[in-house]
């Protein structure tokens, strides 16, 4: 069985059940979901990772929420081809009233990029009437996802 890592960076728990619910729908679609907060995986776990969708909320004034920063930290203290065998999609959570729309999400997607992880899923950034594209997305990221060998 196909394992798909789903991390979630969140302050107010929405990241964390559309992860939860990524997951449900994920072994549905006969994939082996591993759902963890991006404070529960380490890095070198996450070196070994082929398929991850994040989900990340962005917090304050752009900045990640606190389960994410230890880890999106050292994602950028990486080489740059570190994550070449990592096929991933970027889910994130934002709200339009401020400056740095979804800025941890586009961080995100940004440093897998430069370290050498091919972007399956193009990144979706969600407002705060989220719902209906985080599932389109959700679905779509999944499809994509089982075709990875």
């Amino acid at each position: 069985m196909k394992k798909l890592t789903i991390l979630y960076g969140t302050e107010t728990g929405n990241a964390e059940l559309l992860a939860l619910d990524a997951g449900k729908h994920a072994e549905e679609q006969g994939l082996e979901a591993d759902v963890r907060g991006m404070d529960q995986i380490s890095l070198e776990e996450l070196t070994d990772v082929r398929r991850l969708l994040v989900f990340c909320s962005t917090w304050g004034d752009g900045e990640q929420p606190d389960n994410a920063q230890d880890l999106f930290d050292a994602v950028s203290a990486c080489e740059s081809d570190t994550f070449s065998g990592l096929n991933y999609g970027v889910l994130a959570l934002g709200d339009t009233a401020f400056d740095l729309f979804c800025e941890s999400g586009k961080e995100w997607d940004a440093v897998f990029e430069e370290k050498g992880a091919h972007r399956l899923v193009d990144r979706m950034d969600c407002d705060t009437d989220y719902e209906d594209d985080a599932v389109y997305w959700t679905e779509n990221s999944i499809s994509q996802m089982k075709t990875v060998e």
